[in-house]
């Protein structure tokens, strides 16, 4: 099972001071991080894409190429590249190359986001949303499986005799994720190609998310991909720890109640026991993480949100210490216990490349 972070990159002013970083501060800090996560052992780290203030990656593929250079083990995603507004010419181009330059350590969560005007923005509309995320992952699949590719569609001009370059590393397309909170039709499409299904688990409860997984898993299972319990899921969440759950409560509740994405809204008490936020001990944080097996079955990822709502860099670095140090090594144990032989690894390039090795011979 693989352990990571995953960040949406906000600027945000810290309300214990009120100074909000610049961007060049808040880029720097998310490379930190990511270099923080695989120095205390973590397996991913994924970031987010964004084209509005309050937040700064709108470009995935120029950040993690930085820190591909700049790590040996991590695995490099995305938590959201826009299938709707992005080309997916240039989404098979960008993350082929980051694949050569990363050595295969890279793979991509394709989502809609959750702001509205990018769709204007890029020339599409909001209304096709969901057409144009299954158009233009379509496409995608032929232009990394194809060498030649003749296509015509809705959304864009048509392509004659084109070869996307560079090609995959290995002929192995990176593995796909299709992320959603709320839109069953992504679990569908996800189950349809026998991809993993993410679903980030942030805002809604338990029960919603068991519905969502389980959809996934019934319609891979028809598709012909194999058991529902073969299905590759991802689940994301939210935590705030210190020794004390007191301290930690104390301490992160005036950066929840400003946090652009959950602020001014449920208090952190509401939040946390209707989501999967949870602040708390390292313990607590443990107990909350294993529980997700109850709802979801047998899983393969587990994404954490630390660096949001404006917590400072020295925070966010301390979490991950703790994460590192007392929760992951756990969380690692615990879920091995009773999981089954025959449930499915998290795909990576060296088990992609060797399935396409054994099929070619």
């Amino acid at each position: 099972m693989q352990f990571g972070i995953f960040t949406v990159g906000d600027v945000t002013p810290d309300p214990t001071n009120g100074r909000t970083p610049t961007e060049r501060e808040r880029i720097k800090a998310m490379v930190a991080i990511a270099l923080k996560a695989e120095e205390v052992g973590l397996d991913v780290f994924a970031t987010g894409e964004h084209h509005n203030p309050p937040f700064v990656p709108s470009s995935p593929t120029t950040m993690l190429g930085y820190i591909a250079a700049r790590t040996e083990k991590l695995i490099l995603s995305t938590s959201t590249t826009l299938i709707t507004t992005n080309d997916p010419v240039k989404i098979a181009e960008d993350y082929a190359m980051l694949q050569h330059l990363a050595d295969g350590r890279v793979d991509l969560m394709l989502g809609r986001g959750n702001t509205g005007p990018v769709y204007p923005w890029f020339g599409q509309d909001i209304r096709q949303g969901i057409n144009l995320a299954k158009e233009n992952y379509a496409l995608l699949r032929r232009l990394w499986r194809e060498d030649v590719v003749d296509w015509e569609g809705t959304f864009r001009t048509p392509l004659q005799a084109f070869t996307s370059t560079p090609r995959p590393l290995d002929a192995v397309p990176p593995f796909v994720w299709h992320g959603s909170i709320r839109s069953p039709e992504v679990a569908e499409q996800a189950a349809f190609y026998g991809d993993g299904f993410f679903h980030n688990n942030i805002f809604w409860p338990a029960d919603h998310t068991r519905r969502m997984v389980q959809l996934y898993r019934r319609r891979f299972a028809h598709h012909g991909h194999g058991r529902p319990e073969d299905a590759v899921v991802g689940l994301g969440g939210q935590v705030f720890m210190r020794k004390n759950s007191q301290d930690a409560v104390r301490e992160f509740r005036p950066y929840f109640d400003n946090a652009p994405v959950y602020g001014h809204g449920p208090s952190l008490e509401d939040f946390t026991e209707q989501t999967p936020l949870t602040v708390g001990s390292p313990q607590q944080v443990i107990e909350r993480t294993l529980s997700f097996r109850e709802s979801v079955g047998d899983y393969q990822r587990q994404l954490f949100l630390m660096d949001h709502a404006g917590l400072p860099l020295k925070t966010v670095l301390e979490q991950l210490d703790i994460l590192g140090e007392e929760v992951v090594p756990v969380l690692r144990e615990e879920f091995a216990k009773g999981r089954p032989a025959d449930v499915p690894e998290a795909p990576t390039h060296a088990s992609l490349r060797a399935v396409r090795e054994v099929s070619a011979a």
